[in-house]
């Protein structure tokens, strides 16, 4: 009965010749798609490799599977087209075979624009700065599209849809509020360029740290003991940031010194400069080019204070720098005999008054 009710409906083609025809097909599409998607990528390797682009290694990532998938689509419709299928089984295979290649033609595309803009982004000097959050935009916008072409394809209205969706719109909205105003507030924060991945940065709450990312829903910032803070891009657009990598990452490093009122201060300020240019020229942090500076600010109980001002490539680099500078001078002011005075305090006690 069930193999009189297969032959009624023409799908008896999983036996002998009819079914090695078709497993052949399959077979055969995967390995061809397998071997010819190595030989794209090898070819546009070697061909972009020497222009010197790029965006090639975006394509190739792109590319994988891809092709293969394609070939084993083209595969399964070839074995369908050969088997004894009913005319309205065979269409809706049909459809199902143009819709897939859409979605692979839609996932392809979706990657190597993202993987382009990412790297376009990344290039252009003092243009946006390349975060998660462009990638899938780009991405979302893609698949988007290839969506629609596909209910096209399937014959199905794409205006109701639409209307539906502009209609739904409003609900969506209320119903995403937190989600679409976090979307939006970190486009705003990339696209008024505040602060971007790599930045070094200082919010009035007290965390700061490195930026690490900028997604669709928050911002992650590493902080120097490797820990890291998420905050939602709405309380971030309008927290009080300062971003010590803009408009330049150099910034400069003010140290405090005293010297006892003994002390010659000409002598005392061609030491100090010469011991900053030295920590200046010689330590990774700092700027070689840079001329320290020296400026007495005043007289105090016991001493003559002055401020150095030195200038560190990041913001970071301030404290080794701070550091060897402060060492180094000690021991370059025990040398001369520059002293540097502490706060002594004299007690007098009064004789108990009988």
């Amino acid at each position: 009965m069930v193999q009189g009710l297969l032959r009624d409906n023409r799908l008896d083609f999983l036996t002998g010749r009819e079914f090695a025809l078709p497993a052949l097909f399959v077979l055969g599409g995967f390995v061809l798609g397998f071997a010819l998607e190595r030989l794209i990528i090898m070819a546009l390797g070697r061909l972009w490799s020497r222009r010197g682009w790029d965006g090639w290694q975006t394509v190739r990532k792109s590319l994988l599977g891809m092709v293969t998938l394609l070939f084993v689509a083209g595969g399964l419709y070839s074995a369908m087209r050969v088997t004894s299928l009913a005319p309205t089984v065979l269409s809706v295979y049909q459809k199902a075979f143009v819709v897939l290649v859409i979605f692979t033609l839609s996932l392809v595309t979706a990657r190597i624009a993202a993987g382009l803009v990412d790297l376009s982004i990344r290039k252009a000097e003092g243009a946006l700065p390349s975060t998660t959050i462009w990638g899938n935009v780009v991405r979302m916008l893609v698949v988007l599209t290839g969506f629609l072409v596909a209910l096209k394809v399937l014959d199905v209205p794409i205006t109701p849809i639409l209307t539906a969706l502009g209609v739904g719109g409003f609900a969506m909205a209320l119903a995403f509020q937190d989600t679409l105003s976090n979307l939006f507030a970190g486009l705003h924060i990339l696209a008024s360029k505040q602060l971007g991945p790599g930045d070094y940065v200082r919010l009035d709450s007290g965390d700061e740290g490195y930026v690490v990312d900028v997604t669709w829903r928050n911002t992650t910032i590493r902080t120097l003991p490797n820990n890291v803070v998420v905050i939602p891009n709405s309380r971030l657009a309008s927290a009080i940031i300062t971003n010590f990598h803009r408009p330049a990452p150099e910034v400069s490093v003010l140290v405090d010194v005293g010297v006892s009122y003994d002390s010659d201060l000409r002598r005392v300020e061609e030491v100090t400069l010469e011991v900053a240019r030295q920590v200046l020229s010689e330590e990774q942090g700092g700027v070689s080019d840079f001329e320290p500076m020296v400026f007495f600010r005043g007289f105090s109980d016991f001493r003559i204070e002055f401020t150095v001002v030195l200038r560190a490539r990041q913001y970071v680099d301030r404290f080794r720098l701070k550091h060897e500078f402060i060492k180094r001078l000690h021991e370059r002011y025990r040398e001369v005999g520059i002293e540097i005075p502490s706060a002594t305090r004299a007690l007098r006690f009064e004789p108990e008054r009988v």
